[in-house]
């Protein structure tokens, strides 16, 4: 499991879809946003949350495309589905990896790319850990939608078509709780809770699901 975890971290960096392009991304999504809004600071920050959630989001997507992809052009992913290890904790890893290269730099650069939206101190610390807890959530959402997709010759559209739908319910929750922490009587707490919730949901179900598209793929 540790040697696949090292491969994936490394194929991730090697393909372009890890955390470079990701983070690009994310930079260009939160500097576009003041001159889309104007110089309004008070605005900037009411909706800085939600920049830096949606740009999580659509950054996430970056490289889910070729979660299985490389492994199926390489034929290793006959190999992992052969392997003596089950096929969900493989995949439970792959995704892991790409949280890793993917959502776990996009949380950690949060607090600096939320300087850009004037937000408050509290709000970009409620920012920060809402990001750290709820990205999980999106590599493994991807991983199902990754494993339906990877027998098409144009999957990635079709892929954020299956995914974004899915990634809702994490940014609301994840935007509510950064909303809370700043507003009052809207609580913090409750949707913070629900954000964990669903992150623990989706690394369980999301494994097993993908496991299940791959198998019926190859079927």
């Amino acid at each position: 499991m540790i040697a696949l975890l090292k491969r994936e971290i490394r194929l991730a960096l090697r393909s372009g879809g890890g955390a470079g392009s990701a983070l690009l991304f994310y930079l260009a999504v939160v500097v576009a946003i003041p001159f889309a809004v104007g110089p309004n600071a008070q605005l900037l920050s009411t909706i800085g949350g939600a920049v830096l959630w949606i740009g999580a989001m659509l950054a996430s997507l970056l490289g889910l495309e070729r979660l299985f992809q490389v492994d199926r052009e390489d034929g290793s992913l006959d190999h992992l589905m052969m392997a003596r290890q089950p096929l969900a904790a493989l995949i439970f890893v792959k995704s892991l990896a790409h949280w890793l290269v993917t959502g776990l730099p996009l949380a950690l650069v949060s607090p600096v790319f939320a300087l850009f939206l004037t937000m408050e101190p509290v709000a970009i610390g409620a920012t920060f850990v809402t990001l750290l807890v709820g990205t999980p959530a999106l590599s493994f959402i991807g991983a199902v939608g990754a494993a339906v997709t990877v027998g098409l010759p144009r999957g990635g559209l079709l892929l954020s078509i299956l995914v974004l739908p899915l990634c809702i319910p994490v940014v609301i929750f994840g935007v509510g709780a950064v909303r809370g922490a700043v507003t009052d009587p809207d609580p913090f707490t409750m949707p913070f809770l629900i954000l964990c919730a669903i992150s623990l949901f989706f690394m369980v179900l999301g494994p097993l699901g993908a496991a299940l598209a791959l198998r019926q793929g190859r079927a």
